[in-house]
């Protein structure tokens, strides 16, 4: 059941609650819902968003819809280890929402590419694709997996079940688009690796 919270809107300072997707009166966001309502966002409307999350938090500390709109302020802002922190927290006694555990495995990466990162990010990642493929499997989580079977297992030589290529195949059998994978390069900050192309 989700927990309702009483705050003020960031652009008209009116009373609303978390009930509401948008105020009422302004017509701004109040819960930033997915990763794409950050795209477009000003560091500064990010921060605003920051700090009102975080006031609601100081006394509601485990609400998972809260904690998830944080996550992505911080993932926006790149700051990595609070988006994780944000999304790990939105993930406990959640059994519903796979996005918490999809974007705190893809803030785990930090910016850098896939072989890089260090093994037990690998397996916390793959641990948290693997949780948010169970509770919805949705192309983009599958084209995410197959990313990180490619980038790091395969230019590691290291075996891997499943193997990047089935990964993709299950992402386009879902029907990840061209829009999808383009704003996961885009926060991930890196490049498409052209295996991975799906046109």
């Amino acid at each position: 059941m989700k927990q309702v919270i009483k705050l003020k809107c960031l652009g008209c300072k009116a009373p609303i609650s978390t009930e509401q997707k948008k105020c009422i009166y302004c017509g701004i966001a109040i819960v930033i819902e997915s990763i794409s309502s950050v795209q477009s966002m000003k560091p500064s409307e990010l921060n605003n968003y920051a700090n009102a999350y975080r006031e609601v938090l100081s006394e509601n500390p485990d609400n998972q819809e809260i904690n998830t709109s944080l996550g992505f302020c911080y993932l926006k802002l790149e700051l990595y280890d609070e988006a994780i922190d944000a999304f790990e927290k939105a993930m406990k006694n959640n059994t519903d929402n796979p996005e918490p555990f999809f974007y705190a495995a893809v803030s785990l990466l930090k910016g850098q590419k896939a072989f890089v990162a260090p093994r037990p990010n690998i397996d916390k990642i793959e641990k948290y694709i693997n949780a948010a493929l169970k509770i919805e499997p949705k192309g983009i989580y599958y084209y995410f997996q197959a990313y990180i079977k490619q980038d790091y297992f395969h230019r590691k030589f290291l075996n891997t079940t499943p193997t990047w290529e089935k990964a993709l195949q299950t992402a386009i059998d879902y029907g990840i688009t061209e829009e999808e994978v383009n704003m996961l390069f885009d926060i991930l900050a890196v490049e498409i690796p052209g295996k991975l192309a799906i046109a």
